[in-house]
């Protein structure tokens, strides 16, 4: 295949932006939904509070009739209903959570009270109203969580409150996980001469799951095109997005970007202006997207994190955004060469800034677990000075 020319990193990630495969929807229990992507809105059926409910453990009675001395007429534990009016001179006691009785407007706290033979006197000088008022938190008919979030535990305790017992969701995608290269052993056998454990797999199925697809992990392909060719074909076949990792660089070896173009893969691009990453590949087959990422650990997440992350969610109807904070490069950076936009690794310090990482090159994975995020540094900055501030895209 001919090969084309390098583009800039911000060409290749509109080129990417105008793609995504389609998605389905489905009914689950709201307890199973958590991480999944909420494909619907989701409405109040009723007023909460759903009555005048009080907010502490005290007396409910008439304000004007403060201080007291005051008859109580009943008590009313959470979750029982008030039997009696509050009429001029009388209260009535009340736990926290329990429906305000008629009558009354004011419930003063059991600590600022004073009790005998049957009254009680406020012995405070002023109080809150101490009344949670029906439907000042949802009204019904409320909209109360909006579809194209990725659901919380916080959203359960909503969909619960409302009775939204099972909601619509977004279908998880399939993504292929595929590895390339002789070299590769799996993670349970100790490497022979010349081999290594197949790190980049893992590390992607970690990451499509974090992302909230399914991964769907294919095996090491060798160094043979027909081998790779029956993989990526069947790949293509059953999922919606295909991974390759390794064999997309220009070596004698590497059959990817061939592979492709015989399976019926439209390449978009093949080379990137990026470090780490520069032979990232992406192509459009009609069953399925398929991105080529680099051999290399470090190059490999990062551009799974550029490129196939918001695709996944963007497939999905996700709202997620990648998180981008402004923070102080504490230490300065520097590079000799310039020519290609970098992500630099960044770990955060002690006054709460960021400093570059201890970072090896691509293969350097350990570079990694330790990072706070990565930042960007634009083509033709060879140097950012300390105190400078950056943005910091969580990882």
């Amino acid at each position: 295949m001919s090969e084309k020319k390098m583009i800039p990193l911000g060409e290749a990630l509109e080129i990417a932006g105008r793609y995504r495969v389609q998605s389905g929807r489905e009914k689950i229990a709201f307890t199973d939904s958590p991480g999944r992507v909420l494909a619907e809105d989701i409405f109040s059926d009723m007023d909460m509070p759903p009555f005048n409910r009080s907010a502490v453990d005290g007396f409910a009675c008439r304000r004007a009739d403060l201080p007291g001395p005051l008859t109580i007429i009943e008590t009313i534990p959470a979750g029982t209903y008030p039997q009696k009016h509050v009429s001029e001179g009388e209260c009535s006691r009340i736990m926290t959570g329990a429906a305000v009785p008629d009558g009354a407007d004011t419930v003063f706290m059991v600590e600022e009270s004073r009790e005998e033979k049957g009254s009680v006197t406020f012995t405070g000088s002023q109080t809150k109203d101490n009344i949670a008022l029906r439907g000042e938190d949802i009204g019904s008919g409320d909209r109360v969580l909006t579809g194209g979030r990725v659901i919380r535990p916080q959203d359960i305790a909503v969909m619960a409150t409302v009775g939204a017992t099972e909601v619509e969701v977004v279908k998880k995608l399939d993504i292929a996980v595929i590895s390339t290269g002789d070299e590769l052993v799996e993670p349970h056998k100790k490497p022979g001469k010349g081999e290594i454990r197949n790190s980049n797999a893992y590390q992607l199925i970690a990451q499509v799951m974090r992302a909230g697809a399914n991964a769907v992990y294919y095996g090491i392909a060798g160094d043979s095109e027909e081998q790779t060719a029956q993989i990526v074909d069947r790949a293509i076949a059953e999922c919606d997005i295909v991974l390759l990792t390794g064999g997309v660089s220009m070596g004698d070896y590497d059959f990817v970007p061939v592979v492709l173009e015989k399976a019926g893969v439209e390449i978009l691009f093949d080379k990137v202006a990026v470090q780490p990453g520069k032979p990232t590949t992406l192509g459009i087959h009609k069953d399925a997207v398929v991105f080529g990422l680099p051999g290399n650990p470090v190059s490999a997440f990062i551009q799974f994190e550029i490129f196939v992350r918001p695709m996944i969610h963007r497939s999905m109807d996700s709202d997620w955004k990648p998180e981008i904070v402004r923070m102080i490069l504490s230490d300065g950076y520097s590079r000799k060469r310039a020519g290609r936009f970098a992500w630099v690794p960044v770990i955060r310090n002690s006054d709460g800034g960021v400093i570059a990482a201890e970072y090896h090159g691509s293969a350097h994975i350990n570079a990694l677990p330790g990072a706070y995020g990565i930042t960007g540094v634009p083509v033709g900055v060879h140097e950012i000075k300390a105190g400078e501030e950056v943005d910091v895209r969580f990882i």
